[in-house]
């Protein structure tokens, strides 16, 4: 039986702590902890090999021909959010060492596009009646920060809402500014059980912030909160050479 020695493979001195390890060529893939413990590195990488696995399942699912269109249909919005978890993690990680490739970024969005994916997701997954008004609206924003405003809003205003409330969402634009407004037939700002999630409002304004928009949260049409984001207008989308 051939014997595998992993330490000497990996030009690993297992009589240290904390060593570099190298790869049959000598080349630095790493360090590993003292004690043998996973460092969030290797937890990052773990996970993200399960969030290819499930949208593997999810892309297989959405083209299953004895699939019915419901079932796609769930398959799809499985797909779209582990999408969106994996760039949560990439910026994550990013934010953890420093990195700023993904920190920042900016670019010409088609907000409504991005508003759709939200509201599409929370629609399936709640009671409350949730819908969406829109046109065509384009900012220059960093695309996951966006995603990550709107659903903390959507997520507060379906909580507020309860079961059987509605949730009203516009995104127009406006005399050079792009308006997303959030009205829900709830108690009102910080009246339902539980109050407000502070640390979801601070990314909805850290967001606002850095679009150079501004927020504004009042007593909406509905009865209840009315959540009203606007960032400055931007270019339409280059639309992708055939």
């Amino acid at each position: 039986m051939e014997r595998v020695v992993v330490g000497a493979r990996l030009g690993l001195d297992l009589n240290g702590s904390d060593q570099q390890v190298t790869d049959s060529g000598g080349d630095a893939v790493g360090n590993v902890p003292d004690g043998g413990s996973p460092s969030r590195r290797q937890i990052g990488h773990d996970i993200h090999h399960e969030l290819a696995t499930i949208m593997l399942l999810a892309t297989l699912l959405t083209d299953e021909p004895d699939a019915g269109p419901r079932s796609r249909h769930r398959a799809r919005l499985i797909l779209g959010e582990a999408r969106w978890l994996e760039q949560l993690q990439r910026a994550y990680e990013s934010a953890d060492t420093g990195d700023p490739c993904l920190a920042g970024h900016v670019e010409p969005v088609r907000l409504d596009d991005v508003g759709a994916d939200v509201v599409e997701a929370i629609r399936s997954s709640t009671l409350a009646h949730v819908t969406l008004t829109t046109e065509r609206v384009y900012g220059w924003v960093n695309r996951l920060d966006l995603w990550r405003a709107l659903r903390n809003v959507l997520d507060n205003a379906v909580r507020a809402a309860g079961p059987d409330g509605t949730v009203r969402v516009r995104m127009f634009n406006e005399d050079g500014w792009v308006t997303i407004q959030v009205d829900d037939d709830g108690p009102g700002f910080g009246a339902s059980p539980g109050g407000g999630s502070a640390l979801g409002l601070n990314i909805v304004q850290q967001f606002v912030a850095s679009a150079g928009g501004q927020l504004e949260i009042t007593r909406g049409l509905l009865g209840g909160c009315c959540v009203k984001l606007q960032i400055p207008q931007g270019p339409p989308v280059p639309v992708p050479a055939a």
